[in-house]
């Protein structure tokens, strides 16, 4: 009679624990599926909402700091210059906000079915490509408007936009597994969220910032990509501040690290507490 064992060895657990999230792709792609559908399916407010938040956002800092505090945006108008600004700033808010708030939500199946918690966070993360390509319409339009073209720097946007979505991830594994345990976070996040929007550089170029301020500022990894992505897009006097944002780079691995393995210390006393 033939039998089959299952030798459970130091550190076999956590292998199988990231083959699992591999052979649980397809839920994964179904969670973000299903937001997708959730956010936008049969709604006007939804796909609006998406299109007049950077929109007005827009005009407003554009009326303010433009029109009525003469900021200088150099040879790029200062409308594209927020515009470039708010589609990271964007992704990074909503991916940060769902993916905090993605565990609690989805308790009913954290507490009763057994699948990588991971895939909960990361699944949150998806649907945030959607209002960034929404805002890169939006962009490519205006750009259009003002007559301004990409320049070769166009090509690096993936890298940005991987960076965004690390810091986003980092961020949003630490707050969902904090969620878990103090459900006060999910007052944190609106307020530091609309926090970091001010000190990201979403509405100032960060060449605006005094010499000896601009390496401590541009040590939030959120400045280093919004200046990459008006640098990609935008050219024309753009430019990224490298020896920061190479510390950004390092603190978003930081964050990503850290990130997972307090996710992988709690996750065992989800089920229990949600």
């Amino acid at each position: 009679m033939n039998s089959q064992f299952t030798v459970i060895e130091a550190g076999s657990v956590e292998r199988q624990y990231w083959r699992d999230i591999w052979r649980y792709r397809e839920l994964l792609f179904f969670m973000a599926w299903r937001d997708i559908l959730v956010r936008y399916k049969q709604t006007v407010v939804g796909v609006a909402w998406a299109v007049l938040k950077p929109l007005l956002t827009t005009f407003v800092f554009t009326f303010i700091f433009q029109g009525i505090a003469g900021m200088d945006s150099g040879p790029v108008p200062y409308a594209l210059l927020v515009m470039a600004g708010m589609m990271p700033w964007n992704f990074f808010s909503v991916a940060v906000t769902e993916s905090g708030n993605s565990l609690v939500s989805n308790a009913g199946m954290v507490s009763k079915v057994y699948f990588p918690r991971l895939i909960v966070p990361a699944a949150s993360l998806l649907p945030s490509f959607v209002d960034l390509l929404i805002s890169g319409v939006i962009l490519a339009a205006m750009m259009a408007w003002y007559g301004v073209v990409p320049g070769w720097q166009i090509v690096f946007l993936p890298f940005f936009l991987l960076v965004a979505a690390g810091v986003a991830f980092g961020a949003g594994v630490w707050l969902s597994a904090l969620m878990v345990r103090y459900r006060d976070v999910r007052f944190i996040i609106p307020f530091a969220v609309q926090l970091g929007f001010f000190v990201s550089g979403v509405a100032v170029a960060s060449d605006q910032i005094p010499d000896k301020w601009r390496f401590w500022y541009s040590l939030n990894p959120m400045v280093g990509v919004i200046d990459g992505f008006r640098w990609a897009l935008l050219g024309h006097g753009q430019s990224v501040y490298w020896p920061a944002f190479a510390v950004s780079i390092a603190s978003v691995v930081l964050l990503v690290i850290l990130g997972i393995v307090y996710f992988r210390r709690t996750e065992r006393g989800f089920a229990d507490v949600i």
